[in-house]
């Protein structure tokens, strides 16, 4: 298990580095893909959740900042550092697009890369951001994820803990 979150953390870094390179450059999403994503091809997996989700953070980035801007309505946009947008675009892509991913791993995934990656106060400003957007579509019933261990007290675990308290 340790081993998979580190991959999917290198992972998220490439993809990271792609959408800035598509920023900065503004590059078409292949030809990113292509030049950026360099080594991870030697794992078919890897190199296909990458692609998929630099495709899908870029495809979806219009809608994807308007959920920004809602949770940032007192800031410019274009004032948020370009490092913490991107990795908020990634979060906030799998949180609505990537089902299996449960939003803990997204939320702190992104937290790590801010903190690695960004400003001493990114990870602090990330997680609040992410909180939020996660509470509304819990709320507004946006949140779809599925599968097993994908929601708060979901699986045997959280069941047995359950009855430990009871009893």
């Amino acid at each position: 298990m340790e081993n998979r979150n580190v991959r999917r953390r290198i992972i998220r870094e490439k993809v990271m580095q792609a959408l800035y390179a598509h920023e900065i450059a503004k590059d078409p999403p292949e030809h990113v893909i292509k030049h950026v994503l360099v080594g991870l091809e030697k794992n078919k997996d890897a190199h296909a959740f990458a692609k998929q989700l630099v495709i899908a953070t870029i495809t979806h980035a219009a809608d994807i900042d308007k959920v920004i801007r809602s949770k940032v309505a007192n800031w410019d946009f274009k004032r948020i550092a370009l490092i913490d947008r991107l990795i908020l675009r990634m979060a906030i892509c799998e949180l609505l697009y990537f089902k299996d991913i449960p939003p803990k791993v997204s939320m702190n995934e992104a937290i790590e890369l801010a903190k690695l990656f960004s400003t001493e106060k990114s990870g602090q400003f990330v997680n609040g951001i992410l909180d939020a957007v996660l509470e509304d579509l819990r709320t507004t019933g946006g949140y779809t994820k599925a599968g097993r261990g994908l929601f708060e007290g979901d699986g045997p675990r959280a069941n047995r803990s359950k009855q430990a308290k009871t009893s």
